[in-house]
């Protein structure tokens, strides 16, 4: 799938970089439609982390799996145990609540091929900043106390 667009992101200052092809969008799912069949059970990407780079902050997912396969390069993987290095032909999954992150710590680019089922409804926690990304009804960063059920409402 050479021909699907690869698109890069970083952040403001840069802290996070990567970039991906998108490979179920390519194959026609539709990634906002609550359609199942449109939206498609699951989300194939194939990523990559170029040299120094970590792509996104350390997080857990409050439904979604995800599935690594490291085609080429080497890197590491944070999760809740502490750090491991990866390599080609190394493959992992994160259950929901599992915190991770990726790390190309090598000379070359760190490319993985990633499969997750990006549940409706799913949330995102980042333990180190204690900050939520939830998607219901718009997709908000927030950080919150904890609150009674009932606080605000009478």
């Amino acid at each position: 799938m050479a021909e699907v667009e690869e698109l890069r992101w970083s952040s403001p200052r840069a802290t996070f970089a990567g970039a991906g092809r998108q490979i179920s969008e390519a194959l026609g799912r539709d990634p906002q439609s609550t359609d199942l069949l449109a939206r498609h059970p699951f989300d194939v990407e194939i990523a990559r982390i170029a040299p120094g780079a970590t792509p996104y902050p350390y997080h857990s997912h409050s439904m979604q799996w995800e599935f690594y396969h490291v085609i080429a390069g080497s890197g590491e993987v944070r999760d809740a145990g502490g750090t491991t290095p990866i390599a080609a032909g190394d493959a992992f999954l994160f259950k929901p609540g599992e915190p991770h992150q990726l790390r190309n710590s090598g000379t070359t680019d760190l490319v993985l091929f990633v499969v997750a089922d990006n549940p409706i409804g799913e949330s995102t926690h980042f333990p180190d900043s204690d900050k939520w990304v939830v998607r219901s009804p718009e997709r908000r960063a927030i950080r919150s106390e904890p609150l009674d059920y009932f606080d605000g409402e009478e």
